[in-house]
């Protein structure tokens, strides 16, 4: 019997499971020499003592590559039996707007662990990912001092706000009433003192045993949008809390940092080492320095294993990179190298060099992968190492953060607000780099069918699941650059994306600035393209209603009359192809080209149409209802039989089709 058109769409989705495996190509890895080493175990001492220098000291360079807005200095002391940060903050900030400011605003993210009442908690109901917050471990944050640089306190002044949700019980945004106004190209220098509780890591930040991850640790001034920047109107700050699905947004600027932890610790940082790490009265003290970055990361652990190389090549002038590895990939640090060192190598050709002259990699141990897969500037996390003999997931996972190094750290656009401007780009990114270095082929039209659609420009927070956010930002992000590169090709599309991140390295662009790049490099409108597979929430849908099959008999003989109805269902694209297949296993190719709701083939030939179907090698990115792309003639049983077309031979045909 005929497959029905359910049953052809259970057959297509197992037949591209099956497919998705293709050809990966061996890792290749460079015989440039690399340092290795374990923690240091040095004996308790009173006095200085010096380390033997393990990492590179480098000192800050003259460039400004950004709008330095903010400038920070940080000490911060780890307790790891209590699992608390102890820190003090100076910040300065320069007003980057004309109108005089009277308050200031701050995240101060680790409340959004303090409680299952918080925002952060109730959207995301303790889950991120496949990780789950325990019972017992929530953490915090408390402003413990606040002053101007006279001494003024400004404790009193302090208020928790809840813009996004009216939630009283979310404390992850505070704001600060100033003792006097700040006008704007002002700067204005405030003094603090906190302590975060850390929270056992599900999400993003914390500790797992020894292992710490400290993202989003300090008190962060809120982004304040001079007119002009990202389509405002009228300036003022941008406001939100730590939501279940969304990350973050911040302004560049400069980052000294010292942090202490027991003296058989390892830290691994955003930024670079000044000077070697010191013995103090039995604390490891480091010292650390980023600029042009909008935010700063560390991570320690007494196990880590260490490995440092130097790399360059004509796009990349050169960094070091650094990684920190969990004991358990241990031997993997030169499959990890060589994913670092493509990605570094393509990315800074394809978006511009990478301008920072280090970039470290954390291996979180498999109890803190939570902390895993997430980006911070100059630093990135790998999934946590469960076992010795790691899938290509390791490389994938290195290069889409590494990607993020790009679309989040320097073009760092809001993901509050447009979280496919990071996660879509990074992922099309990701893909591309995948299949170059190693073969692997992504399955688009598997990602394409389970989309439920909404529109990419809304707060993260607002789409209706962590599912429904993965599936638009991740998926139908990547989906909608691969459909603007299938229809004006890789080498248009590589213009594009070039044009874009070079525009706006280091400059918070929006969606509306990406659209129009894209139409000042192809001199073409996108506005439909725009509005329904981005402000929208459209995936094209194209379907074969009805097709009918006459028998007609002339003096040259018997011919057969196919009229076939296609129709567009949803969004629009152009030059759909088709594929028509006769009883006798001839085939022919059509392509209507998307105008109008509806179009009809009438085919002639002597041997009646079998069946159609829409876009045989599933070209169309965008589609994601494939179960009505496909359509069997209503031809009598006898006939069928006598022209020998089987479902074995539809199946020959349907896999030849899927076969990339």
């Amino acid at each position: 019997m005929a497959p029905t058109r359910s049953k052809m769409i259970v057959i297509t989705i197992v037949a591209l499971f099956l497919l998705s495996g293709t050809w990966w190509t061996l890792l290749r890895v460079s015989p440039e020499s690399e340092s290795v080493y374990a923690p240091n175990k040095a004996k308790p001492s009173d006095s200085i003592a010096q380390l033997p220098q393990k990492e590179s000291v480098q000192n800050p360079t003259a460039e400004v590559l950004s709008k330095r807005v903010v400038e920070y200095h940080l000490d911060v002391s780890l307790d790891p039996n209590e699992k608390v940060l102890k820190g003090s903050e100076t910040l300065t900030w320069t007003h980057p707007g004309k109108n005089t400011v009277t308050e200031l605003y701050f995240h101060l993210y680790p409340n959004a662990f303090s409680s299952t009442d918080t925002t952060f908690m109730k959207e995301s109901g303790g889950k991120l990912r496949n990780d789950v917050m325990p019972t017992d471990g929530f953490g915090s944050m408390t402003l413990t001092g606040l002053e101007t640089t006279d001494g003024l306190s400004l404790m009193h002044r302090i208020q928790y706000v809840q813009p996004d949700d009216g939630n009283s019980k979310d404390t992850s945004l505070v704001k600060v009433r100033l003792p006097r106004p700040v006008k704007g190209g002002e700067s204005i220098t405030l003094n603090m003192k906190f302590e975060v509780k850390l929270p056992q890591i599900f999400a993003r930040m914390g500790t797992a045993g020894n292992f710490v991850m400290a993202g989003q640790w300090f008190p962060k001034i809120s982004v304040y949008e001079p007119a002009g920047l990202r389509g405002r109107t009228t300036e003022g700050w941008n406001l939100h809390q730590y939501h279940g699905n969304s990350e973050f947004y911040a302004d560049f600027g400069i980052y000294n940092v010292r942090i202490h932890v027991p003296e058989n610790y390892i830290v691994a940082a955003t930024g670079f080492p000044i000077k070697s790490a010191q013995i103090v009265k039995g604390q490891k003290i480091y010292q650390f320095y980023a600029d042009d970055v909008h935010d700063f990361a560390w991570s320690a652990s007494p196990d880590f294993i260490v490995a440092e190389k130097p790399f360059s090549s004509q796009e990349v002038p050169g960094v070091r990179i650094k990684l920190y590895l969990d004991p358990v990939h241990k031997d993997m640090k030169e499959r990890y190298f060589y994913a670092a060192e493509v990605a570094l190598k393509n990315f800074s050709k394809w978006y511009g060099p990478y301008p920072y002259s280090t970039l470290s990699i954390v291996v979180p141990p498999e109890a803190g992968n939570g902390a895993g897969g997430m980006e911070y500037p100059n630093l990135i996390t790998a999934f946590g190492a469960k076992n010795d003999s790691p899938g290509y997931e390791l490389e994938r996972t290195v290069i889409h953060e590494i990607g993020h190094q790009y679309f989040y750290g320097m073009i760092a656009s809001n993901e509050f607000e447009e979280a496919w401007l990071d996660e879509g780009f990074t992922s099309y990114a990701e893909d591309k780099l995948m299949e170059q270095e190693f073969g692997i082929i992504p399955n688009l039209p598997v990602q394409a069918a389970i989309i439920s659609p909404a529109t990419l420009t809304q707060e993260a927070w607002k789409y209706g699941s962590q599912d429904q956010y993965a599936q638009n930002v991740y998926y139908r992000g990547k989906l909608v650059l691969k459909g603007i590169e299938r229809q004006v090709g890789n080498q248009m599309m590589n213009k594009i994306m070039a044009a874009y991140t070079k525009k706006y390295r280091f400059g918070h662009p929006t969606t509306h600035d990406f659209q129009k790049v894209v139409e000042q490099v192809t001199h073409t409108s996108w506005k439909t393209y725009f509005n329904q597979y981005v402000y929208g929430k459209q995936m094209t849908d194209f379907s074969i209603d009805n097709i009918t099959v006459q028998e007609k008999i002339s003096s040259s003989g018997t011919v057969f009359e196919s009229n076939v109805t296609v129709s567009r269902k949803d969004g629009n694209y152009p030059n759909i192809p088709l594929l028509f297949t006769f009883a006798d296993g001839h085939t022919l190719q059509k392509v209507w080209n998307g105008a109008g709701d509806s179009t009809q083939f009438r085919l002639q030939y002597k041997s009646p149409l079998s069946w159609a179907m829409i876009d045989p090698q599933y070209s169309l990115v965008l589609e994601n209802k494939y179960i009505n792309n496909y359509l069997k003639a209503d031809l009598d049983v006898k006939k069928v039989s006598r022209w020998n077309i089987s479902v074995t031979k539809l199946m020959e045909t349907l896999l030849g089709s899927l076969s990339w």
